[in-house]
């Protein structure tokens, strides 16, 4: 996950999701289950940020919310320091 300012007033969110995560159907699943743990994350995060996640093959079977939470905050911290 990588975290910078926009300057902008809003956040957003970039995936990529390569084929070694698996054929097109788990790699949409894995794109709508990011989403949806990305729209929750940011009610709670600044604003003004663009995140961008690389999914590894391992988020087809792992939970997506702690590990985005986790990499989210260490992004963040390493961000405001």
């Amino acid at each position: 996950m990588h975290v910078r300012l926009n300057g902008r007033d809003d956040s957003r969110a970039g995936f990529i999701v390569s084929k070694a995560v698996g054929k097109a159907v788990t790699r949409n699943r894995v794109k709508r289950r990011l989403r949806h743990v990305a729209a929750a994350a940011f009610s709670a995060t600044p604003s003004g940020v663009d995140v961008v996640v690389r999914a590894l093959p391992s988020a087809v079977a792992g939970d997506l919310r702690d590990d985005f939470d986790t990499a989210l905050r260490d992004c963040l911290g390493r961000l405001a320091s």
